[in-house]
């Protein structure tokens, strides 16, 4: 196999070098209009809590919408089991990863490597890429994320045990919510009430009356899917423009002098991702966990973001050396533009070494 011919298929793939150049354009524009003052400081914020309140759990809710079949359960609980286990093992290696640092500065390095931005950087460039298959994908897979960051996160990053507070805020997150209502839909939908559904088949055009779910919206109700299309559509536009607006609005000169963000950035953006592939391919060769390609680009994808910005709230309210999980968050967003389109590439170069179906 010629790496370089893969290489150069990858990008020449339009649907590939589409979703790279678009994100990265976005983000640019983002930056730009921060730049020009046309974006006010308030501006990454409010966009951020649109996303992450009407987009993201309409995105999610949406792409559970979908005929269950059984290679997708089984993609989707293998997803779900490799997405709980990956951050015990994250937990565990990111003791030694970062053992040249001490006190506060290993605690917020381990936490912000840990815990990546999945859902607001991860989830539309998965969407973008791998479309609404990678999308249940990293719906599933951030079940686990969520359970970890609102528990071992906090625990670590405060000192203190679980409070209900965060208990709250992790099962009553409109994203959960969205989540585990579209999980249920999906897993069930064939054991729910049915209704007689009108449907035209899209090569054919013949019509036919099939059965579906009343909780089929996508079917049942299209004006409450139509709404949730528009809404689900926001999603990666405005959460790239977001991330422009951010970079636009601090210094890059303080984060790209201090070495050991370099080091963190190192094992966020390279050496975690690298850590999953590395395992799941034994896992998928073994066949104790197969997963296919499309839920591997998904998880590198995923992997491979800056640091969560719920894990930098933790350092700075809990005054865990907040200047370093200030300078993490700017150079790991900056390196994650740089670097995703080049792990997209190298999971498309893993793919045609067959391990991955």
């Amino acid at each position: 196999m010629n790496f370089l011919d893969v290489f150069v298929k990858t990008l020449a793939d339009q649907k590939i070098n589409t979703a790279i150049i678009s994100s990265i354009a976005i983000i640019l524009l983002g930056y730009f209009c921060r730049k020009k003052n046309l974006f006010k400081d308030n501006t990454a914020k409010v966009l951020t809590n649109v996303v992450l309140t009407v987009s993201l759990p309409a995105l999610a809710f949406k792409s559970f919408l979908v005929d269950i079949d059984e290679k997708k359960l089984t993609q989707g609980i293998n997803v779900l089991i490799w997405g709980i286990l990956v951050y015990i093992v994250l937990i565990i290696l990111s003791k030694p990863l970062f053992m040249k640092f001490k006190g506060d500065q290993q605690d917020t390095m381990r936490v912000l490597a840990i815990f990546g931005s999945t859902t607001f950087f991860g989830i539309p460039i998965v969407t973008a890429i791998y479309g609404p298959t990678g999308t249940l994908y990293a719906s599933i897979f951030n079940i686990g994320y969520r359970i970890f960051l609102y528990s071992y996160g906090y625990i670590k990053m405060s000192g203190l045990k679980m409070t209900m507070k965060n208990v709250k805020t992790m099962f009553l997150n409109p994203i959960v919510i969205a989540t585990f209502l579209g999980l249920f839909i999906w897993l069930f939908q064939a054991h729910l009430p049915q209704v007689s559904v009108n449907v035209v088949d899209a090569k054919t055009g013949a019509k036919a009356v099939k059965q579906f779910a009343f909780l089929r919206f996508d079917q049942t109700l299209p004006q409450f899917n139509q709404i949730l299309t528009y809404l689900s559509g926001l999603c990666s536009p405005l959460a790239w423009l977001a991330i422009g607006s951010t970079l636009g609005s601090v210094s890059f000169k303080e984060a790209l002098s201090n070495k050991p963000t370099w080091y963190y950035t190192f094992v966020k953006l390279i050496a975690i991702p690298a850590i999953n592939v590395a395992i799941l391919a034994i896992l998928s060769v073994t066949h104790i966990l197969p997963v296919d390609l499309t839920a591997l680009g998904t998880i590198v994808v995923m992997m491979a973001t800056p640091p969560a910005t719920v894990a930098a709230a933790y350092a700075i309210s809990f005054d865990k050396d907040a200047v370093l999980a200030s300078n993490a968050s700017l150079l790991g967003t900056l390196g994650a533009v740089v670097l995703t389109p080049i792990w997209i590439v190298i999971v498309q170069i893993i793919g045609a070494l067959g391990i991955f179906h």
